[in-house]
């Protein structure tokens, strides 16, 4: 089966296979054939002509079914295919699909740039791989880190083994690594640079620290394997240079995973017997890098510089170089060299005194030099020299001023633009779009409240005038007509207040409550009554 058939299986089917079937209370789904083609076919838009050819003779009609539910009846019979939904939780598709990845990508090679590298400090390294615009979380535990013999950063090219899974907690896809090596340099190379940059930036391989060799050593303590070629040429030249010289052999294995725990235990024994030997040698053959890698060992590196006895690093030939050379007091191209290296104090002194005699004639040289410079200063062509320097350091300076104006005014056009940078990101917070639509829901509601106050006002003032109308309306002499009274006008349109005010035969106007009427008076009478409140008015 091709793996385009294999991918397009179903989570039922893969747990199926595996003999371990979930089981839910949700609505099982029928599992489809697992090939591709099926599922194309099953999952495309029906057409007239994919429908089953259904008629009113096959299927009998039943009351409140629609011709259509009809249709899907025989379809469903047709396809065997189930329309009811299923309904995932979060929890149980992430786990399906877990275990979906899990099963399918066992054992991966994926090559990629470390990026966002970071260690926690339960010892797990996380980063991600990048591949041009894709990326991958990957997570190394911290069991798998011990292991490395590199330091992953940011940038390096490595190749990762692993497995993929997804983290549920964040539903992210990730690998978990097992093994990774970097791509370009080998992970032996890669180990040795970087803990050669962190020994060197504390200080391990400076000069001031390195102890000086004795001049005349009694006894000499040598770190080696006691059944190889390199102690029998050691002792060969010993002999044959100095031959009272004393040898200590400290056997140790200078191959292997052991090389650095038994080479640090020696130099840790001689250290404790400090009156047996004046110096140790570290002595082993030439080798592969892989053979040599017991000497680039860190624990060894801090063990060598913690010596209080001097140590001569003799590892493998003239172009291997290891951590233990660095860290050494002498570093020897061979363990022959060593050899030579501590037994040339005899032959030195006559060096010693050449080199005497060479300084005499060079300080000699040095003095004549110095009478000739300072009658070389007395002549005329100095003086146009020294002119022809004035100019030239006025020149420096120029140019140095120059460079510092520039500068300068790199500086502040930075300023400028930082401070371009801060208004522009100012007036990007101040959005005009958001300031206006404020500024309408302000005037929104100002506007609400000014309809509210002037509907308060509008009803207030209404009830004043329903009530003053009211008022009007009870102390108007019009509604005392309503009452059937009746208000009584002369011809000229006085109001008549009593009965003497006009005489018989005069027209009179009298306004009642609806309309009015003239008459003429045809008597009158007068009581006495109305006489004497006439009087008194």
């Amino acid at each position: 089966m091709s793996e385009k058939e294999d991918n397009s299986q179903t989570l039922a089917s893969l747990r199926a296979r595996r003999g371990k079937p979930r089981v839910g209370k949700r609505l099982s789904v029928p599992s489809p054939p697992s090939h591709s083609i099926f599922q194309a076919e099953l999952f495309r838009p029906l057409e007239e002509d994919d429908l089953p050819d259904v008629s009113s003779q096959d299927v009998p009609f039943a009351p409140g079914r629609s011709s259509k539910s009809a249709s899907e009846d025989s379809f469903r019979q047709t396809t065997g295919v189930s329309t009811e939904r299923r309904i995932w939780s979060v929890r149980e598709l992430i786990t399906d699909l877990r275990q979906y990845v899990e099963t399918t990508y066992i054992d991966l090679w994926v090559e990629g740039e470390i990026s966002n590298c970071r260690l926690a400090p339960s010892g797990h390294i996380y980063f991600t791989l990048k591949d041009g615009d894709a990326q991958l979380p990957v997570v190394l535990f911290r069991r798998q880190a011990v292991l490395l013999r590199f330091r992953p950063k940011d940038g390096l090219a490595v190749l990762v083994r692993g497995r993929m899974s997804v983290y549920e907690s964040r539903g992210q896809v990730q690998l978990i690594a097992e093994t990774m090596e970097p791509r370009g340099a080998g992970a032996l190379q890669l180990a040795f640079e970087q803990l050669k940059g962190r020994l060197l930036a504390e200080g391990l391989f400076d000069v001031s620290r390195k102890r000086r060799l004795p001049a005349f050593p009694k006894c000499i303590g040598i770190i080696t394997s006691p059944t190889g070629a390199v102690v029998r040429d050691i002792v060969t030249i010993i002999r044959r240079r100095h031959a009272r010289l004393n040898l200590l052999i400290y056997p140790a294995m200078m191959q292997g995973s052991a090389t650095a725990a038994t080479v640090a235990a020696g130099i840790r024994w001689f250290n404790t017997n400090p009156s047996l030997v004046d110096v140790i040698i570290l002595a082993r053959g030439g080798g592969s890098t892989e053979d040599l890698a017991g000497f680039n060992d860190e624990a060894l590196a801090r063990v060598i510089a913690a010596s209080e006895l001097p140590i001569v690093s003799a590892v493998g030939h003239e172009t291997d170089f290891t951590i233990a050379d660095f860290v050494a007091d002498l570093r020897a191209p061979t363990p022959s060299a060593a050899a030579e290296l501590v037994t040339g104090a005899q032959h030195q002194i006559e060096e010693r005194v050449a080199a005497l005699a060479a300084r005499v004639q060079r300080a000699g040289h040095f003095h004549l030099m110095q009478a000739r410079h300072r009658y070389a200063l007395l002549s005329s062509e100095s003086v146009l020299t020294r002119l022809r320097d004035g100019v030239n350091r006025r020149d420096q300076r120029l140019d140095e001023l120059r460079l510092r104006l520039d500068g300068a005014a790199r500086r502040r056009l930075r300023v400028l633009s930082q401070r371009v940078a801060f208004v522009s990101e100012l007036l990007h917070r101040q959005d005009i779009v958001v300031r206006i639509a404020m500024t309408h829901r302000r005037l929104q509601s100002v506007a609400q409240r000014l309809q509210g106050t002037t509907h308060q006002i509008i009803v207030g003032r209404r009830a004043r005038l329903n009530h003053a109308s009211a008022r009007l309306g009870a102390l108007s002499p019009l509604a005392v007509l309503s009452r059937g009274y009746a208000l009584v006008y002369d011809a000229d349109g006085t109001l008549l207040r009593s009965v003497a005010d006009t005489v018989v035969g005069h027209t009179i106007r009298a306004r009642l409550a609806h309309g009015t009427l003239e008459a003429e008076v045809t008597a009158t009478q007068i009581e006495e009554i109305d006489v004497t409140e006439t009087g008194n008015s």
